[in-house]
């Protein structure tokens, strides 16, 4: 079973009698720092398993069990790594938030460059939120979370209750029929605690998010106006009403019986409490949060006399990538 008894960020293979009895063991070996991830044979002798972190790119080899000895390494990103090296990198701090409520939030902070604790840093949160992915994991940053700490941006992730940390039922069923609600009020007393470090400037706040994250940008840009200057919110559900039912359903119930909680964890429903800076983008022919969304979204700013900006692209899907010079490589 992949498991992390004692920190949510990572993920590790252990072992356990069928029976119950007895402690697991841990059959990751030490070396392997981070997140591991196994698709283990029927047999249960074999698997490939695929590691990273924070400070190491992505590996995959074919391994034997319970051994975990390498068999065969099928990607090993050596030249990646190296050119990697050759980067001004950030340091990054892994740290867990109490909020005033009493709930610990796991984060993980990108510091700039040269980071000096005597100065005032802008701060960008990184947001998802929703039950179906976790962000403030010990994997690979990415080259644009590199480039904005080299840029003088700290760069924080956090997940709220609902998200898939290891911390139990409890954990991930509170969310359910309080999507928009339950998790934007973690997300958004975490940051109010975060941003007493005197290091973050509460002048520079911003917040952004693609898919669940965009509408979760949606919401604390909205919910908690007092906290966010700026968002960028991408591909958003704007009204859970027009999500799919596979999804929704599964985490908000039946619109037929709850519907005033689809209502209320939409942010469209606080459209009218924009203060800060926003810009909402779609693709038009996204086939996962459907562009209605948008326009739903733009009809109650503007409706609600707010100034926001936006950016449609043509024809492009939920990841917005087709089309010539789309993404700049």
């Amino acid at each position: 079973m992949d498991s992390s008894p004692s920190n949510s960020t990572q993920r590790y293979l252990y072992s356990t009698d069928l029976k119950g009895k007895g402690k697991a063991k841990k059959v990751t070996p030490t070396i392997f720092s981070g997140v591991n991830n196994y698709n283990i044979s029927p047999n249960g002798l074999y698997a490939v398993h695929t590691h990273e972190s924070s400070k190491a790119v992505r590996t995959v080899g074919l391994v034997s069990l319970p051994d975990h000895s390498t068999l065969k390494t099928f990607v090993d990103n050596k030249s990646y790594s190296v050119k990697l090296k050759e980067l001004a990198l950030p340091d990054i701090l892994f740290t867990k938030i109490t909020t005033e409520e009493g709930i610990e939030i796991d984060a993980r902070m990108i510091l700039p460059i040269g980071f000096d604790e005597t100065k005032k840093y802008p701060v960008i949160f990184h947001v998802y939120g929703e039950p179906w992915g976790q962000v403030a994991t010990d994997t690979q940053i990415g080259l644009w979370n590199s480039m904005m700490a080299q840029k003088g941006y700290v760069i924080i992730d956090m997940d709220n209750r609902g998200t898939p940390c290891l911390k139990g039922s409890a954990w991930r069923k509170s969310i359910y029929r309080k999507i928009g609600l339950i998790n934007t009020r973690d997300q958004a007393l975490a940051a109010k605690e975060l941003l007493k470090l005197d290091y973050l400037d509460t002048d520079r706040t911003s917040v952004w998010g693609w898919s669940g994250g965009g509408s979760m940008t949606l919401n604390l840009m909205f919910q908690f106006p007092e906290i966010y200057g700026t968002g960028i919110s991408v591909a958003a559900v704007s009204n859970q009403l027009l999500y799919d039912n596979v999804y929704q359903g599964r985490y908000m119930g039946l619109p037929k019986e709850n519907e005033e909680d689809f209502i209320n964890g939409s942010p469209v429903a606080y459209a009218k409490n924009l203060k800060g800076s926003l810009l909402i983008i779609h693709g038009t022919a996204d086939d996962n949060v459907h562009y209605q969304n948008m326009e739903v979204l733009i009809n109650e700013l503007i409706k609600e006399n707010k100034e926001f900006q936006m950016m449609s692209y043509p024809n492009r899907s939920h990841g917005i990538y087709e089309g010539e010079n789309t993404y700049i490589r």
